[in-house]
């Protein structure tokens, strides 16, 4: 599937023609396939099947009537990545910080500035744009840690961006720090999920948003059993923001007392934490988001990622972007950014030693972003792995580009030789959001109308 193939224009129309037909059928041909399935691991020169917006078959020469043929030889599939945190509604602030050097400074300048003057129409635009960005570097599914729902607007606002950029979206809610805000969280929970969220099989899901302690913003939203009850009743996961350092440790350890504790919490950096709480969190099977590139570069607690720490006490974490006001967007960079760093402190620890280094691969990092990352959204189930009976969530990564060829190794050549320019195409649900290495349905210069005009409101604004 060469980016300057006709044939894959011609494709393209023919799955548009088709796109209401449930039973569409779409047979890439050819391809090298990381599946992430640990079962059917990594297939050379094979063909995956996709039907309506399930994986059918992977395997080669499938074969299958009435499919829309790509040709992807020379070209790498995988899962589409998974985001497990971002603040999305940022976005229109990109790197408006890049040098920030720690978490006061950011909340200071963010939360507690720049996010009292949004208005509905800039969280939609924000989080738009962090979604069509996320589409476009390969970002399949993300979680939108949507911590600045000051009114009902806000909150709808928010998911109808998701909705209209059609990722696969989480939409996590949290009242905001600072500032004025109608207190309507986390009651509107459940009006939210009855107007959004009310069929288990789409492509929305909606957790509860909250934080690990009251040192930032407050009790009201600190987690805690008042809160764990909230999604309980709702039946939704929740996500912990904050979490590092002793006054999170010793919330861990209130939180396992208390039962609440659980697969479907999910706790973000767990920087600078007791080895007690990772125990009560690895005996729990509570999952970790970690965010490699905030940790490290805002200096997060210890700055160093939790990787070890977490797989010490057998969870896999999943990955994710953090705030674009200072960060990259992109899960590369954060694969990257661990990678490195694990593999820097493993052999700085036996250094000058006779001991071996225990250094993460490749295939652990791109676990983390795909599979794991799944796991820890609550929809292992769903995405994560080109496993037949899963959603059609894929990436079509060119492995003939010149900073790609040639192609000796496909997860290798993924997480350390690829970036957005050689994917060429997106599926989410089977559909597809980007192809011939273009984003599709984007107005660019009418979004870049919005943007700008969203970003001179907020900076404009007085605050307070």
């Amino acid at each position: 599937m060469d980016v300057n193939d006709t044939t894959s224009a011609a494709a393209l129309d023919q799955l548009r023609h088709q796109s209401a037909d449930p039973r569409r059928r779409i047979l890439f041909t050819g391809a090298t396939i990381v599946t992430m399935d640990p079962a059917l691991g990594v297939l050379d020169r094979a063909d995956l099947l996709v039907e309506g917006d399930t994986i059918v078959a992977v395997g080669p020469d499938l074969g299958a009537r009435d499919a829309v043929v790509v040709d992807a030889t020379g070209a790498i599939l995988t899962p589409g990545f998974v985001d497990t945190h971002r603040h999305a509604w940022e976005a229109q602030l990109r790197r408006i910080m890049p040098d920030v050097d720690d978490l006061g400074g950011y909340v200071m300048a963010t939360l507690a500035g720049y996010a009292t003057v949004y208005r509905p129409e800039d969280m939609y635009i924000g989080t738009k744009l962090a979604a069509l960005t996320a589409i476009d570097s390969g970002i399949t599914c993300m979680l939108d840690f949507s911590h600045n729902s000051r009114t009902r607007e806000h909150s709808d606002a928010a998911i109808q961006a998701l909705l209209d950029t059609g990722i696969r979206g989480v939409h996590a809610s949290m009242g905001p720090h600072f500032g004025d805000w109608d207190r309507q969280w986390p009651g509107d929970l459940t009006r939210l999920k009855d107007r959004y969220f009310s069929s288990d099989d789409q492509l929305l899901t909606l957790r509860l948003a909250t934080l690990a302690t009251e040192e930032i913003a407050g009790p009201a939203l600190a987690y805690g059993p008042q809160l764990a009850r909230v999604a309980q009743e709702l039946g939704i996961g929740v996500s912990v923001d904050a979490v590092f350092g002793a006054s999170s440790s010793e919330a861990v350890l209130r939180w396992a007392k208390d039962g609440i504790l659980a697969p479907d919490v999910t706790l973000i950096h767990a920087t600078g934490l007791t080895s007690e709480a990772w125990s009560a969190m690895g005996e729990s099977g509570t999952t970790v988001a970690l965010a490699p590139t905030s940790d490290a570069q805002i200096g997060l607690e210890t700055a160093i990622p939790a990787v070890d720490e977490a797989l010490a006490v057998g969870i896999r974490p999943g990955l994710s972007i953090d705030v674009e006001v200072a960060l990259a967007s992109d899960m590369f960079t954060q694969m990257r950014a661990l990678h490195a760093i694990q593999r820097m402190r493993a052999v700085n620890a036996v250094y000058d030693t006779d001991r071996q280094p225990s250094r993460i691969t490749t295939r652990d990092v791109l676990d983390f972003a795909t599979l794991q990352g799944a796991h820890t959204n609550g929809l292992a189930g769903v995405t994560g792995s080109l496993t037949p009976g899963k959603r059609a969530d894929l990436l079509v990564i060119q492995a003939e580009d010149l900073n790609n060829m040639p192609l000796n190794d496909p997860i290798g050549t993924v997480v350390l030789g690829s970036d957005a320019r050689n994917i060429s195409a997106v599926l989410v649900n089977g559909e597809p959001r980007k192809w011939n290495g273009q984003v599709l349905d984007v107005d660019l210069p009418a979004l870049r109308d919005q943007v700008r005009a969203s970003r001179e409101h907020v900076l404009s604004t007085p605050v307070g």
